[in-house]
């Protein structure tokens, strides 16, 4: 039996069987329950990265579940783009895993360790599922999967009004999973199928037809609010702010980018992208709400006085520019779009890690409070500073290459006033950041109003080497990959050549 030819199916399947298996280890001892985690997520990494390397080596892969061939069966479905995206996936929530162990068992109660790290599991594999498999409806299912296990994650923490993030959330996700669901029964009420690739084939005839209109409309709209897209981002701000530090940077980090994955795929693949300028403007409409959520997103962002509501915020800008890549039809803007994917999982993801750092010493997140870290912290204040620069968009690092392809997306669409729009909205991020790091280093007129023993607010902090050894990994890879940016390049340049030439999927 060749194993690898099974690695579509096992990097579900493998961590899918441990949900269980977790809590009933947790019987036998809580500590063990991290350390299966991390081999579970570690060994579906390494079948992720295998498959990226043999579909870029030898093109796309199609494995039958049940060994029954679609369009009958379900089909899971590999190409650049998907292989580009699970990889992100599963190197964040590795990372995630890693850098959250001391805070986990600071900021979740002991006896339930067993039951958070086996509904991490299942966050994990609905966001893989979504994003391996070619059918429909079981996208929908994942997602499903997904949101339930991120609802049971927020609600988790010891933060007073964390049920109600977790409540808000479980609201709005699931009016938004009514709309997707909807708009995947009126597709499958017109062609009779939910395999993806023979959708795409029996959707063409059909352009012109209102029940297809009014499928891709639920669908866009759901999906929106998935991503977070301003003004369907509510349940966003209050998701990360009440969440345990280790899952606000997993989900920051991953949970929209799936999101932004299925648009691409249901743009390009499913509905063409004849449909999507043809029948009606859809790009027209989504650069528009891109271009709002972007500027919307930073000067909410400037306002905010906690650090997790305000890198909430820039969440919902930094969606906005891989809606915007996916929008202008091009490959130098899908390119960015795509880099941007994996940049924002590495910024995010690192800046909620000092978040998290902060957290574990002082126990705060008040920007007011953060007042001489710098010398305090300055492992973590030294990756703050990375992190911003990388969201800004500063040259040598990993932000600047998503943006520079975005803007020569713009000039190659002529979409020039979006040019406008990554510019300012970067201004608008260099201020909000700014600001933090003008806190941090120098004690502006930010100071909390509060009167602090002096021999304290100089006392060195805990800048423990579990928690600081994978954020300076993830800040070294801002850089790495700012100045030897071919790998991830590439590798997106490749998803997008594929995708709008409908090479790998059709």
């Amino acid at each position: 039996m060749n194993l690898s030819a099974n690695f579509p199916a096992f990097l579900v399947a493998l961590p899918l069987i441990f949900v269980p298996v977790i809590p009933l280890l947790g019987m036998y001892s809580r500590k063990i329950c991290w350390y299966v985690t991390v081999a579970v997520i570690t060994a579906s990494f390494g079948m992720i990265m295998s498959l990226l390397a043999k579909v870029s080596a030898t093109g796309p892969i199609s494995y039958f579940m049940g060994n029954w061939a679609p369009p009958i069966g379900i089909e899971y479905r590999i190409d650049m783009l998907n292989a580009f995206v699970l990889a992100v996936i599963s190197f964040i929530s590795l990372v995630s895993l890693l850098f959250g162990k001391e805070l986990v068992e600071k900021e979740i109660p002991e006896e339930k360790h067993p039951a958070f790290y086996s509904v991490f599991i299942l966050f994990v594999v609905g966001m893989m599922g979504i994003t391996v498999t070619g059918d429909l409806f079981n996208v929908y299912v994942f997602l499903e999967i997904t949101s339930l296990s991120g609802y049971a994650l927020i609600a988790v923490s010891s933060k007073r009004y964390a049920p109600m993030a977790s409540f808000n959330y479980l609201v709005i996700g699931t009016i938004a999973a009514t709309f997707i669901v909807l708009g995947i029964g009126y597709l499958y009420m017109v062609t009779g199928t939910l395999n993806m690739a023979d959708l795409a084939e029996r959707v063409k005839p059909l352009h012109g037809s209102s029940v297809v209109l009014a499928a891709y409309a639920f669908i866009l709209v759901g999906l929106f609010v998935k991503m977070a897209v301003f003004p369907l981002h509510l349940w966003l701000p209050d998701a990360y702010t009440y969440s345990p530090s280790a899952v606000s940077a997993a989900m920051a980090a991953t949970s929209t980018k799936v999101g932004a994955y299925v648009l691409i795929r249901l743009m390009y693949s499913v509905f063409d992208i004849e449909f999507s300028l043809g029948s009606i403007p859809m790009t027209s409409i989504i650069i528009f709400f891109a271009s709002l959520s972007i500027i919307a997103g930073s000067v909410i962002a400037i306002a905010q006085t906690n650090i997790k509501k305000m890198l909430a915020y820039s969440s919902v800008g930094q969606i906005g520019y891989i809606l915007l890549a996916a929008a202008m039809v091009n490959t130098e803007a899908l390119t960015g779009g795509m880099v941007h994917i994996f940049s924002h999982a590495l910024m995010k993801g690192g800046l909620f890690f000092v978040v998290g750092l902060i957290v574990f010493n002082i126990g705060t997140e008040r920007i007011c409070d953060f007042a001489g870290l710098g010398r305090r912290m300055p492992f973590m204040a030294a990756a703050f500073t990375v992190f911003s620069f990388s969201i800004i968009g500063v040259p040598l690092t990993v932000g600047f290459v998503s943006k520079w392809y975005l803007i020569m997306g713009a000039i190659a669409s002529g979409h020039w006033y979006a040019i406008g729009v990554v510019l300012l909205s970067s201004l608008l991020t260099a201020i909000y950041f700014g600001k933090v790091i003008f806190v941090m280093y120098f004690k502006g007129g930010h100071e909390c109003d509060v009167h602090t023993d002096a021999h304290s607010a100089e006392r060195k902090l805990s800048e423990p080497m579990g928690m600081v050894i994978p954020m300076a990994f993830v800040a070294f890879l801002c850089i790495y990959f700012g100045i030897f940016a071919t790998f991830p390049v590439e590798m997106a340049a490749k998803a997008a050549e594929a995708v709008l030439g409908g090479v790998a999927w059709k």
